[in-house]
């Protein structure tokens, strides 16, 4: 009896290690620190903003950049409700997208009324940066005129500064199909704004759409692009134009601190094609998030 008790026990023992190894290797690893551009589900949010969010939350995704501030609101809702909303589906509101006209002589003060209002509310938010993603004609006519626009988001820079908030750019492709006088207007960009005042948000896609390569950048100007937006002609890693393991291989020398999700265009519904844009980077073994 006491031989039939031992070999039982080991059976039993070695039954219980198979199934430890079983279900902790199908056990599903944790979500990454990644965030979604609400823009990517736009048509949907206009509609139900707690119900996206509580969607977005669902998908995986850890925090959110905003594409609707208007009036000192977030799609119409007050900052400190907005924050709580996210905050309720343990999301943080990192960063924000706004645009505003460069200022000229005559509406100088108005701006900048403007400008101080959009930032408390992004205090208010909890935001830890502001991007503006369009420049208007100016900016691209001259490099007086793209000029102009660098001095005023030096200035808008050290405004959010002064509030805990980093202020930031966002490209499209034009930045880096266009030159003027030679000078490629990206380049112009980083060479004409203070990095202490402002940072630069990386759309990876348009960089590539605009026919340059996103590591060159990190190498000729590292530790200035402290926010991503990883995107992809739709779903993540369906066109095959972005080489994003050598891309992420260079993330320490860009400075990134954190990687953001857009997807414009889908094959899918919106939110199907946002889920299915971060299973892919979950899933990536070359994607490190920073600390």
């Amino acid at each position: 009896m006491k031989r039939n008790n031992f070999g039982i026990s080991v059976f039993l023992i070695v039954i219980s290690v198979f199934m430890l190894l079983l279900f902790g290797s199908c056990k599903k690893k944790p979500n990454k620190n990644i965030g979604l551009q609400l823009y990517s589900i736009r048509d949907s949010i206009v509609q139900d903003v707690p119900s996206a969010i509580e969607k977005v939350a669902e998908m995986g995704y850890k925090f959110v950049e905003p594409a609707g501030y208007a009036d000192g609101k977030f799609y119409g809702i007050d900052p400190l409700e907005f924050r709580d909303l996210c905050a309720k589906n343990g999301l943080l509101v990192l960063s924000s997208h706004v645009n505003q006209s460069l200022p000229d002589s005559s509406d100088y003060e108005r701006v900048m009324a403007w400008w101080d209002q959009c930032i408390d509310a992004h205090v208010e938010v909890g935001a830890k940066f502001l991007v503006q993603p369009a420049m208007e004609a100016s900016a691209y006519e001259s490099l007086e005129g793209l000029k102009s626009w660098c001095d005023n988001f030096n200035i808008i820079g050290e405004k959010c500064n002064l509030k805990g908030i980093r202020f930031g750019y966002h490209n499209h492709n034009r930045e880096f199909s266009t030159k003027l006088d030679s000078i490629t207007i990206y380049d112009f960009m980083l060479e004409n704004t203070d990095p202490d005042k402002v940072m630069f948000e990386m759309d990876l896609y348009w960089c590539v759409e605009g026919g340059s390569d996103p590591v060159e950048y990190f190498n000729k100007y590292p530790g200035r692009f402290e926010l991503w937006h990883i995107k992809d002609d739709k779903e993540l890693g369906g066109s095959g134009k972005m080489d994003f393991p050598a891309i992420w291989a260079a993330a320490h020398q860009s400075g990134m601190k954190y990687g953001i999700v857009e997807v414009e265009q889908y094959n899918y519904d919106e939110y199907t094609s946002c889920r299915m844009s971060l299973d892919t980077l979950n899933a990536a073994p070359y994607v490190v998030m920073p600390q």
